[in-house]
């Protein structure tokens, strides 16, 4: 009862409101540089924030209060898992301080023969939330069986089995949140806020942007594509 109730405490905290994914690539990949711009995203109305590997969950934790969906990217030969895929950076995560862990949530088989079920009760034991990223609605209603507090479409487009989109899978949101009933967090190319709106208004408990808010270079290149230098010489 204890833990359902922080649950869902944790998760009105993020209702209606913008998870900003701090996971800035090099050189702006510090623990400090990400923990200040999680920072700057809360002082600009940010409800969450997401991050990745325990240095950087931890230093984000220091300079905000708001709720942290921890993941620990870690590629093992092998398998397509790598959102937080063992037990090892389920306790990486937990240790540096996030109340949500976020984790792959499809069906791909893990390293060390782990069980989705084995890393939810892991993180619950470690008094966390399970934030399952999948990319289709039969991993969401399996991630729901095993015991996730809510599902993400992270993975949606990324996967063999998911939708290939240039924007975000918008129907996807509303197919998860018909299935699971399980609060679904909108997440995966929202480069836009009428992207945003649209995934609120489809039932979206949160929305997650990353690099269109904490990339530079991302957000470089689509002004200087703009520019003549991009477009080459004109004419002969």
């Amino acid at each position: 009862m204890e833990r359902t109730r922080a649950a869902s405490e944790t998760l009105e905290r993020l209702r209606d409101g913008l998870i900003v994914s701090c996971q800035p690539k090099a050189p702006l990949a510090d623990p400090e540089t990400v923990a200040a711009m999680a920072q700057a995203a809360v002082l600009a109305g940010a409800v969450g924030i997401r991050a990745d590997g325990g240095a950087n969950v931890a230093a984000v934790r220091r300079r905000v209060s708001v709720p942290i969906v921890g993941i620990k990217k870690e590629r093992t030969d092998g398998s397509a898992v790598y959102i937080t895929p063992t037990l090892a950076t389920v306790r990486e995560v937990l240790a540096a301080g996030a109340e949500i862990v976020g984790l792959d949530g499809t069906a791909a088989p893990r390293p060390e023969g782990a069980e989705l079920r084995d890393l939810v009760d892991a993180i619950h034991g470690g008094g966390a939330l399970v934030l399952a990223d999948v990319s289709t609605v039969a991993e969401g209603i399996a991630a729901a069986a095993a015991g996730a507090d809510a599902v993400a479409t992270t993975l949606a487009g990324y996967t063999p089995q998911s939708r290939r989109l240039d924007g975000p899978d918008l129907a996807l949101v509303d197919e998860l949140r018909r299935a699971t009933r399980l609060p679904v967090v909108a997440e995966g190319r929202y480069h836009t806020p009428a992207e945003v709106a649209a995934a609120f208004a489809l039932g979206a408990l949160a929305v997650v942007v990353g690099r269109a808010i904490t990339e530079p270079q991302f957000l470089t290149r689509r002004f200087v594509a703009g520019t003549p230098r991009a477009r080459g010489p004109q004419g002969g």
